[in-house]
């Protein structure tokens, strides 16, 4: 029997990130493809221009299928965006008979679903968050449990129904069906959070280059979710128009003169660029360069503290954030975070990869890399896209211990 492949297309404001693998002992993923590409077409997480989009995808995919040597049929997506929004929602149900099964909960969550939402918007994720029982409420997973009325409490994810098609659309041009839409902080919460701080209460913050995504995980489960239209593209357009500079030079010296603490920065250190309208290279203290970032990291957590802060979840997170994404890589920034927000801060990247792996031990790929993890979650209930040419899948049915710990964490 051949091992099923997962298959993940990260599309971002900065990149596209292809990647092909297979799940192997202990967790670990074998990476077989990596398609990796500057994203074009797309703003904030949102796709602007189409064609650019599309080609940028099919250009990520190609090099993903090369690398590889498979021929990508299906993929799960990473989708974020201002567009996506939450709302809770309940439902209840009758059990149908004395013991709850399977269909029960699928019902409950049915009910929970049947939420308004404004025509121009569709469900992307219904996250269940607990059950109630018999007026027994914090229950984890009701399955095999004796009951007469059953009652679910979820977290439903939403995007605009436009933005969704528009980046299937980018997808379809590259000849890859969608196998299902997966937001940013989800997908990454998949890689860098353990047990602990699932079950203690952390909130995951992605840091890309057109958004900063939040996930809140408390109990095990997802409890609030975000996205906010900032993030690293805004500290390279801070120093381009501070220091009048095209945005690609911004770019290089954000990445090899950045820092986001001034307290760590030598007031004597210098570095030469050249502005608009200069004959000659001009000096540039680092400290005034540090400043700058450091005024735009600082409103970046000043909006994830108010976002904790509308959540409810303010002063219940113990285990206080882990910072990942493409931004967090740059120094000093996680000292900044929990300064700005009072808890502790660790950087995550993703882990247990073996293969084509040179690029990927990075913050920048843990969504990308959390798109596979996802994907094994799902191919324990249900086998997805991506196979060889002459590849026949075939199994034994579910692990039903799998499929418990699937719904237990999302019903999709």
């Amino acid at each position: 029997m051949e091992d099923q492949l997962l298959i993940g297309i990260d599309v971002g404001t900065t990149k596209v990130c292809t990647l092909v693998a297979r799940e192997e002992a202990q967790g670990q993923l074998r990476i077989l493809g990596v398609g990796i590409e500057p994203s074009q077409g797309l703003r904030k997480g949102v796709v602007v221009d189409l064609e650019a989009a599309a080609q940028a995808v099919a250009r990520s995919v190609d090099k993903a299928e090369r690398t590889s040597g498979v021929e990508i049929l299906s993929a799960l997506v990473s989708l974020a965006g201002s567009n996506v929004s939450s709302v809770n929602s309940r439902g209840v149900v009758g059990v149908t008979g004395r013991v709850i099964d399977h269909d029960d909960v699928a019902r409950a969550v049915d009910a929970a679903r049947a939420v308004a939402i404004p025509h121009n918007r569709e469900i992307v994720h219904v996250i269940q968050r607990s059950f109630d029982v018999d007026g027994q409420d914090g229950i984890r997973m009701p399955i095999g449990m004796h009951g007469y009325r059953l009652e679910v409490e979820t977290h439903i994810i939403t995007a605009t129904a436009a933005s969704v098609e528009n980046l299937r659309q980018c997808i379809g041009a590259a000849g890859v069906e969608v196998a299902q839409f997966v937001l940013n902080p989800l997908a990454s919460g998949e890689v860098v959070l353990n047990e602990t701080e699932r079950q203690m209460g952390t909130v995951v913050c992605d840091v890309g280059g057109g958004t900063t995504d939040m996930a809140i995980f408390v109990d095990g489960d997802v409890w609030h979710t975000a996205v906010l239209s900032i993030g690293g593209n805004h500290i390279t357009s801070d120093i381009a128009q501070v220091l009048h500079l095209p945005n690609s030079q911004a770019e290089e010296i954000k990445l090899q003169h950045g820092h986001a603490n001034p307290d760590e920065i030598d007031p004597g250190q210098y570095f030469n660029v050249r502005p608009f309208g200069e004959d000659d290279v001009v000096q540039v203290s680092h400290k005034d360069l540090v400043q700058i970032i450091y005024a735009r990291v600082e409103e970046i957590f000043g909006m994830v503290v108010q976002e904790i802060k509308r959540s409810g979840y303010d002063g219940l997170l113990p285990a206080g954030m882990v910072l990942t994404g493409g931004t967090s890589a740059l120094p000093g920034i996680h000292k900044i975070a929990g300064r700005v927000l009072g808890v502790p801060v660790r950087i995550a990247q993703p882990d247990r990869l073996i293969g084509m792996t040179d690029r990927l031990e990075s913050p920048a790929f843990s969504t990308s890399v959390g798109l596979l993890r996802w994907a094994t979650l799902m191919s324990e209930v249900a086998p997805q896209g991506g196979k060889r040419r002459r590849e026949s899948l075939q199994g034994s049915g579910p692990d039903w211990d799998n499929v418990r710990n699937w719904l237990k964490r999302l019903l999709p």
